[in-house]
């Protein structure tokens, strides 16, 4: 059974960073591109960033140059990292497989992003 687990939110002031993990497990991870998503109060759930298995990378216009996603496959591992913060990126951020949408329909608990002064 696949498992996400999102860890590494918090509240950080504008202009602040903030490194965003997920673990999986039940997957073979390394045949899977990632994602990572955020839904805001009264939003839809949005694709924040992929990454293939192969490496590549896209963003959306939101975030580029902001934001940078990575995996290690060996720790089955995606990461978010993310820099110069701004008050619109605050969210409840959640990882899933897929380039474009959502593979897996069971989500993580997610981690709260605040960017608030």
């Amino acid at each position: 059974q696949v498992q996400l687990v999102e860890s590494g939110g918090g509240l950080v002031p504008p202009g602040g960073s903030l490194r965003l993990s997920c673990a999986a497990s039940g997957i073979i991870f390394r045949s899977y591109a990632m994602g990572w998503y955020r839904q805001a109060p009264g939003k839809q759930r949005e694709l924040v960033a992929a990454i293939g298995f192969s490496g590549n990378t896209k963003y959306a216009d939101s975030v580029k140059g902001r934001f940078t996603i990575s995996r290690d496959n060996g720790k089955e591992t995606v990461y978010l990292q993310m820099s110069s913060l701004k008050p619109e990126d605050t969210a409840i951020y959640y990882c899933n497989a897929g380039w474009n949408t959502p593979i897996f329909g069971s989500w993580g608990q997610g981690t709260q992003v605040t960017v608030s002064s």
